[in-house]
């Protein structure tokens, strides 16, 4: 027997709905976005084992908004913030691993100088123990962002119960050592994000904050090495990475010396990575 014309309209509305819900899954789950340049992208979770238990306040809160979502209740945006403010020759210069009695004071000095603000992105056991320079920090006009409770890098790995206690708690150590000053930003350790994380930190009004430059000053590599790293092929509105803790960062310091009068000299200006832009 033939196909009638009205059986026909009803297989092709019945396909259209299988192919809408099929999409509305994968818009919830968080498909895997295309692997970021600065290694800050989404991790997949390990297993079912990180699945929040019924009647948690969602680590799933989320699944922020499913992290596909274009804000969070608070209005940030859960996707990774890589671009500085504003348009043209703008430049985010952020700093982590902080902070640290020896390297804080020192990298505050050289952005003084240099009159340029950056944000501190900093570990909460930290921030709880030396409180004072958290204070520095803001007292100069710099913004503070979340690095964790205690820059656990596997905690992509783990249960979204211990993302959440390490991102919301990170934040309150911050906040306690800075009253009334905001933490408006947060960067995974390692830069190891899951939507779930990216939920986490958008709905306490937080903007995951990743970067586009990276001259790998941790590692210590030698000057010439962070020098060459930082200057060549700048992205559109680079965040740069930095770090005030963590060990050594003798080569931090002067390579920022180096670099912000350079950066200057190129026509950039300074400024904060974007926070509610998408």
């Amino acid at each position: 027997m033939g196909i009638t014309s009205s059986s026909a309209r009803r297989v092709r509305r019945a396909g259209s709905a299988a192919t809408a819900v099929v999409l509305g899954i994968l818009a919830v789950s968080g498909s895997p976005a295309l692997a970021a340049a600065d290694g800050s992208a989404d991790k997949p979770a390990a297993d079912a084992a990180d699945k929040p238990a019924a009647g948690e306040a969602s680590g799933s809160a989320a699944s922020a908004g499913s992290a596909g979502s274009a804000r969070s209740a608070a209005g940030i945006p859960p996707a990774i913030s890589r671009l500085a403010q504003g348009p043209g020759r703008t430049v985010a210069i952020t700093i982590d691993d902080g902070p640290d009695p020896r390297w804080t004071p020192q990298v505050l000095d050289v952005l003084r100088k240099n009159h340029v603000k950056a944000t501190f992105c900093m570990i909460g056991t930290k921030a709880q123990k030396y409180p004072e320079l958290v204070r520095a920090v803001a007292a100069d006009g710099h913004l503070l962002c979340n690095h964790s409770v205690d820059h656990d890098v596997t905690m992509d790995h783990k249960p979204v119960a211990y993302q959440k206690q390490q991102i919301l708690e990170g934040k309150a150590m911050i906040e306690k050592a800075a009253p009334g000053v905001p933490v408006g930003y947060y960067r995974a350790p390692g830069g190891a994000f899951t939507p779930d994380s990216r939920a986490i930190a958008a709905a306490s009004g937080m903007r995951p904050l990743g970067w586009s430059v990276d001259p790998k000053d941790w590692s210590r590599p030698g000057l010439p090495s962070i020098i060459s790293a930082l200057e060549d092929k700048l992205p559109q509105q680079p965040t740069v990475l930095f770090h005030d803790g963590g060990g050594d960062r003798s080569e931090t310091v002067a390579a920022l010396g180096q670099y912000l009068p350079w950066l200057t000299a190129q026509g950039y200006h300074f400024a904060f990575p974007a926070r509610t832009a998408p």
